[in-house]
C-alpha cells in the first residue's frame, strides 16, 4: 500500500470525537494521537492473538500490546476463560473473596524471592504504597530514583521530576531525588550527601541495557550499608526477563517490588510484594504507627486476579519467557538486516532484550530524530505494522516477523531516500511525533 493513499478517515473522525469529550484523546498519554503521523493514528476496533483491526477496516500486526501488557495476545482463550468462570460469580464483595488468596499464594509461587504481595490496579498505585512504605520505615522525607528510567508512576512525588510538573508543589518534587542507572559510585555520593534522609532507592532493575555485572547486588549493598529500602519497579521486567522478574534472573532480592502489566495480560491488576517485616506495617498484626498501604475498591476485582493467575500458569506451563525471547531474536536480525540492506544501518536501531525491543531512529548526524520516527511510522502504519516499539508478544508467529521485516524493509528504502536529501520532510505528511513528556501541548 502506498503511504500517500494510506489514510484514516473514520479513524480520524473517532479520534475527534476522542478529544471533545476526553481530555488528550486517551486515557493514557502514550497512546495519543500526538504520538503517531499526523493523521495517520488508528483507532482500534478489536483484536486478537498479534492482530488488531481499526474502525476503517485495516488489520495490523500489532507490537508494544496495550503498552507491554498484553504479552501473551488479544483475548488469549486461557486467561479469557478463567476471566469468564469468574464473571458469573460476582467481581467485589463487602469481605474478601476466596480467590484473593489464591491469587496471592499463586503469586508467591512465582515470584518466591516476595514473602507477601498486596493487589491493585494499576502501576502508580503500586509504585506509591511501595514509595509510602519505605518512608514510614525509615522515617526519612526523601525518595531516590533512577534519572535514566522514563516513568514511576503519576503521583506528585515522580511527576514533578517530569516537564509535566504543573500543579506540582516545588516542596514535593524537592523531596525526589536522582541518581544514574550503573554507577555505583554516584550513588554512593548522592546517599552520603543526604545522609539518614533518604528513604528508598527506586529503580527497573534492567531495561534497554543489561546491568552492568555486579551492579544490583552492589546497589543491595549500598542499601543496607545506608539503611534505605531498595525497590524494583518490575511493571515490565515482571514475566518478559523471567516468571520471577529481573529480581529471579538476576538473583538479586529487593526489599520491595511492583508488577503489573504483563500479570493481566491486559486486564487491570498489579501487585506490591516485599518483605514480611515490611509489608506487614500495611496490616493489623504490628504494634506501629498504621500505614495506609494499599486500600482500593477495586483492587480485588474477582476476574483481573482470575486473569493474573492464568497468565502465570501460562508462562509456566507453556515457556511463554522463552517464546518471548525467541521471537524477539528473530524480530531483531531481521530489522537489522533489513535495515542494513538499505544501507540504513546505523540509523534505525534495534535496542534492548529481545522480549522488550525498542528501536531508535536517528539522522543523518547519528542524533535521535523525531522527523525520522515519523517517517519510519508513517511507513509501517502503511505496510500494515502498529510499532510504537518492537515489544513481541507470544501470540505473533514467524509469518507475522517475516512480514514485518519485509515492510521495515520498505520503510528503511524511504528512510535512505530521506538521509541522502538530508531532510526527512518530504516524507512526513504533516508535523512530526511528539515526546510523552514536554511542557507544552
Amino acid at each position: 500500500m502506498d503511504t500517500e493513499e494510506f489514510s484514516l478517515p473514520r479513524s480520524l473522525a473517532a479520534n475527534e470525537r476522542l478529544h471533545a469529550l476526553i481530555p488528550g484523546g486517551a486515557h493514557t498519554y502514550a497512546k495519543g494521537d500526538d504520538q503517531y503521523p499526523e493523521d495517520l493514528a488508528p483507532v482500534i476496533s478489536h483484536g486478537r492473538g498479534a492482530h488488531v483491526w481499526d474502525v476503517d477496516g485495516n488489520r495490523y500486526i500489532e507490537y508494544g500490546s496495550g503498552l507491554r501488557s498484553v504479552s501473551l495476545g488479544h483475548a488469549h482463550p486461557r486467561v479469557i476463560e478463567a476471566v469468564r468462570r469468574e464473571l458469573d460469580r460476582g467481581s467485589n464483595f463487602v469481605r474478601p473473596s476466596i480467590v484473593e488468596v489464591e491469587a496471592a499464594e499463586r503469586f508467591l509461587a512465582t515470584v518466591p524471592t516476595a514473602e507477601m504481595v498486596k493487589f491493585t490496579k494499576n502501576g502508580s498505585d503500586a509504585t506509591t504504597a511501595a514509595v509510602r512504605l519505605a518512608r514510614a520505615a525509615t522515617g526519612r522525607p526523601r525518595v531516590a530514583i533512577c534519572g535514566d528510567h522514563p516513568f514511576f508512576s503519576t503521583d506528585d512525588w515522580f511527576i514533578g521530576t517530569t516537564p509535566m510538573s504543573a500543579g506540582i508543589p516545588a516542596a514535593t518534587t524537592d523531596l525526589t531525588v536522582a541518581f544514574p542507572y550503573g554507577d555505583l559510585a554516584a550513588t554512593e555520593e548522592l546517599l552520603t550527601r543526604y545522609r539518614d534522609e533518604v528513604a528508598c532507592l527506586i529503580l527497573e532493575p534492567a531495561s534497554h541495557t543489561e546491568p552492568p555485572p555486579g551492579y544490583l547486588a552492589g546497589l543491595r549493598k549500598l542499601a543496607d550499608r545506608h539503611g534505605c529500602v531498595l525497590i524494583f519497579d518490575e511493571m515490565i521486567t515482571g514475566l518478559r526477563w523471567s516468571e520471577a522478574g529481573a529480581q529471579g534472573l538476576y538473583g538479586v532480592v529487593p526489599d520491595l517490588s511492583t508488577f503489573g502489566k504483563a500479570l493481566g495480560n491486559g486486564f487491570a491488576v498489579s501487585a506490591l510484594a516485599g518483605r514480611r517485616e515490611l509489608m506487614e506495617r500495611g496490616g493489623l498484626r504490628h504494634s506501629g504507627d498504621r500505614v495506609f498501604l494499599l486500600s482500593t475498591t477495586h483492587g480485588a476485582e474477582t476476574h483481573s486476579l482470575a486473569a493474573a493467575m492464568a497468565v502465570q500458569t501460562t508462562y509456566a506451563e507453556e515457556g511463554i519467557t522463552a517464546r518471548l525471547h525467541a521471537l524477539g531474536d528473530r524480530l531483531a536480525a531481521g530489522v537489522r538486516e533489513a535495515a542494513a540492506g538499505m544501507g540504513v544501518g546505523d540509523h534505525v536501531v534495534v535496542r534492548g532484550r529481545a522480549s522488550n525491543l525498542v528501536f531508535a531512529t536517528l539522522d543523518e548526524n547519528g542524533q535521535p530524530s523525531q522527523e525520522y520516527r515519523t517517517l519510519f511510522l508513517r511507513r509501517l502504519l502503511a505496510g500494515g505494522v502498529l510499532a510504537p516499539s518492537f515489544v513481541v508478544s507470544s501470540a505473533l508467529d514467524d509469518a507475522d516477523i517475516d512480514r514485518t521485516v519485509d515492510v521495515v524493509a520498505q520503510a528503511c528504502a524511504v528512510y535512505r531516500k530521506a538521509l541522502d536529501a538530508a531532510d526527512p520532510t518530504p516524507w512526513l505528511g504533516g508535523r512530526p511525533v511528539k515526546p510523552v513528556f514536554r511542557r507544552l501541548a
